[in-house]
């Protein structure tokens, strides 16, 4: 081999077919920077270029919150970093964004990512941590408490998308589904040992999902025989199962999409989280803080609803949202993940 040869860059693996499908594939996608034309025309097409997250209602959430140099704004699910970096712009230079995740994964991603654009230490701190626990974690960061919080209850579509993470059903992976891929039990242990009825209940409350009980009957049964291990495993059981119900492709694979967000739910306990951040919410803030909570399912949706009509009776909220905003048309036809959003915002009562 000559010394020219031994230089060139490794040649790329070959994929199926004019153009990549497979996540890993899609390596123009991954190094948007090197390929600035491939990704917008993927944006323009209403997707998602692989490994990244498009920020939902980034203008909205702005709106809401109204930023003000300055002031001390949290990220509670710090994700791609999108809205993070809305609101550093917003605040600067003399505010700071704290940002919370806890997938080990892609903090440290988003974090070099936000350093490389010169949001420095003095206005952007990253805490790997559940947002659960902002009332613990805030004080060494404000003190005095934050001028607005965000939380945005999403999946990141890095995460959904990466078949890796076992939140999708379009691949074949690990059933795994845990943001936090070092800690608690994995979506296919949770499986092995709920029984029908509590799974029944799990995809009722977690996914409004109308087949629940027949889904959970068949998942338990196959559970016994011939454990479910992979992200296919799951997704041809519910195919199969609900195909008996429905001869429409699209409705099967919305089935498809409900257990796995159920599922998802569960592994994470999201709705445990929510609740325990709500509980402690009105004190992370200053008086007259503002909050913005995105939300994806009626479950979480009806938490925060409850949450902020009860804070105005008892004195905790000014303000509340009186109805739900939803991203605009033009947004969801460019950003598909954006139509169940629900924005619901509170300003703190200053007393």
């Amino acid at each position: 081999m000559t010394d020219a040869e031994s230089s060139k860059p490794p040649r790329r693996p070959r994929y199926a077919g004019k153009n990549p499908r497979q996540f890993q594939e899609k390596y123009k996608e991954h190094a948007p920077q090197e390929y600035p034309d491939d990704v917008a025309k993927v944006l323009a097409s209403g997707k998602t270029p692989a490994g990244t997250h498009r920020p939902i209602m980034v203008k909205e959430i702005l709106q809401v919150l109204a930023p003000q140099p300055g002031q001390i704004a949290v990220d509670c699910t710090l994700g791609y970093g999108g809205h993070t970096q809305a609101l550093l712009t917003a605040v600067a230079p003399t505010g700071k964004v704290i940002g919370i995740d806890a997938d080990p994964v892609e903090l440290p991603k988003t974090q070099a990512r936000l350093q490389s654009l010169g949001f420095g230490e003095e206005s952007f701190v990253a805490v790997r941590a559940n947002f659960a626990g902002l009332a613990q974690l805030l004080p060494r960061h404000a003190p005095e408490g934050a001028d607005m919080i965000l939380a945005d209850l999403g999946v990141s579509s890095m995460q959904l998308d990466n078949p890796e993470r076992g939140f999708t059903w379009k691949g074949d992976a690990p059933l795994d589904m845990r943001l936090n891929p070092q800690k608690g039990p994995t979506a296919a242990e949770l499986l092995s040992r709920i029984d029908a009825d509590e799974l029944a209940g799990l995809l009722t409350d977690n996914s409004d999902e109308p087949l629940a009980k027949v889904l959970a009957h068949a998942i338990t049964s196959r559970q016994r025989s011939r454990p479910l291990q992979t992200t296919k495993d799951l997704a041809e059981l519910i195919r199969e199962s609900a195909g008996r119900y429905s001869n429409d492709a699209g409705d099967i694979e919305t089935t498809v999409r409900r257990v796995f967000q159920a599922v998802r739910i569960a592994v994470n306990n999201e709705l445990d989280v929510l609740d325990a951040f709500l509980k402690q919410l009105p004190w992370c803030l200053k008086p007259g803080g503002r909050v913005a909570i995105l939300t994806f399912h009626s479950g979480e949706d009806r938490r925060v609803k409850h949450h902020f009509k009860a804070g105005q009776r008892d004195g905790l909220y000014s303000s509340i949202a009186e109805n739900v905003t939803r991203a605009s048309g033009e947004e969801r036809r460019e950003n598909t993940r954006s139509i169940p959003a629900k924005l619901r915002w509170a300003v703190r009562s200053e007393a």
